[in-house]
């Protein structure tokens, strides 16, 4: 029997998603899509999950498209209908996750696999891992997100560069660009982003996920109508059961003990 492309872990508090290809480099399938999307629904519907954790089987995070799962010859393969069907979903399902979502990347991240992580709130990765804007290699644009992420996370010159020249990114220059959130050594990876996501999954969720609306939102506001919106999102916040536990705990010096809902 075939494993699963896709593993799930549901841990106190968070599910950790695995890539599961590791002889592919977890590279994707239509299937494997399909089945990834189903992780992340489910993790939005659990309530007990506050958090999310995406990491990639054996020695690599994602490379990407599976080629030999397109047609191949002279068939005429929409691409755009690939990216429309399955790509587009899933980073937009990354992004709207009503918590944070971690992603450890454990080797290389290529062509969309790349921009997959990128699409995540924050990116850990191991020193040994690499990035690369593939597309360029084989006559292709970068997709997933990649064309609006990279001028944003890197600046304009070096998201050119990245895209045009297809060149590896090792993990601790993508650290000092912007492009991650952080390098750590190989064998503390999961362990650290594991904290990570057990540590969110005791924060104030409902509250968290207002500060990814604003952030998101901050792309395409002007400063009055950013404004406008951290007054609304700060009202919404503030009726939360975990704003008044917070308060209450700091007042008591003692550790809050948030439930992560919206309303009591």
């Amino acid at each position: 029997m075939d494993e699963p492309s896709i593993l799930v872990d549901k841990r106190g508090g968070y599910h950790a998603v695995t890539l599961n290809r590791p002889q592919r480099l977890n590279s994707f399938t239509e299937s494997m899509h399909r089945a990834l999307m189903a992780a992340l629904n489910d993790a939005e519907t659990d309530p007990k999950c506050r958090a999310l954790l995406l990491t990639g089987a054996g020695r690599g995070f994602c490379a990407g498209q599976d080629l030999s799962d397109l047609p191949s010859g002279d068939v005429d393969v929409d691409l755009g209908a690939t990216v429309e069907a399955f790509y587009n979903p899933l980073v937009h399902k990354l992004r709207a996750l009503p918590f944070p979502v971690v992603a450890a990347v454990n080797g290389i991240a290529a062509g969309a696999g790349a921009n997959i992580a990128l699409a995540c709130d924050i990116v850990l990765a191991a020193r040994s891992a690499k990035f690369v804007q593939s597309f360029a290699k084989i006559g292709l644009v970068p997709d997933s997100g990649g064309t609006w992420l990279l001028p944003r996370l890197v600046g304009a010159a070096r998201a050119r560069a990245l895209s045009l020249l297809a060149e590896p990114l090792s993990a601790e220059q993508a650290a000092d660009w912007g492009l991650i959130w952080k390098a750590v050594d190989d064998d503390k990876l999961l362990a650290d982003a594991g904290k990570m996501c057990a540590d969110f999954a005791d924060g104030p969720t409902f509250g968290l996920a207002q500060i990814k609306r604003a952030l998101d939102a901050a792309e395409t506001n002007d400063f009055a109508a950013q404004l406008d919106l951290e007054r609304d999102l700060q009202r919404i916040a503030g009726r939360s059961p975990d704003y008044k536990e917070g308060v209450q705990a700091f007042i008591a010096k003692r550790a809050p003990l948030f439930t992560g809902r919206k309303e009591d």
